[in-house]
């Protein structure tokens, strides 16, 4: 299993811990608008560490930004595998192509 697959697994266990005992059961309890309010945070902090910081800063908030996307999606009941499979039916595709294929 990989590091993202395992990660899933281990929010997905930790979503119904005690919020006295887990930051993402705290997530969970206080509710989707705290949890897509936090991605968005820490979206921002990497957008700000990759035009003023140094690479392992960059890193750091990159990998906050992939767990806290994780979380989001374990709250909504998106797996990875509906990620990776939405990535795998674009591949191919040029980037233009599917953007105007959304309107």
């Amino acid at each position: 299993m990989d590091t993202l697959q395992r990660l899933e697994q281990v929010i997905a266990e930790r979503s119904t811990a005690s919020p006295d005992t887990s930051y993402v059961a705290q997530l969970n309890a206080r509710g989707l608008p705290v949890i897509a309010r936090k991605l968005g945070e820490e979206a921002v902090e990497a957008v700000i560490a990759a035009l003023a910081s140094s690479k392992e800063e960059l890193t750091g908030e990159a990998a906050d930004v992939i767990f806290h996307l994780l979380v989001l999606l374990n709250a909504k009941g998106v797996t990875l595998a509906d990620v990776l499979a939405e990535l795998d039916r674009r591949e191919g595709t040029s980037g233009l192509e599917e953007k105007a294929a959304r309107n």
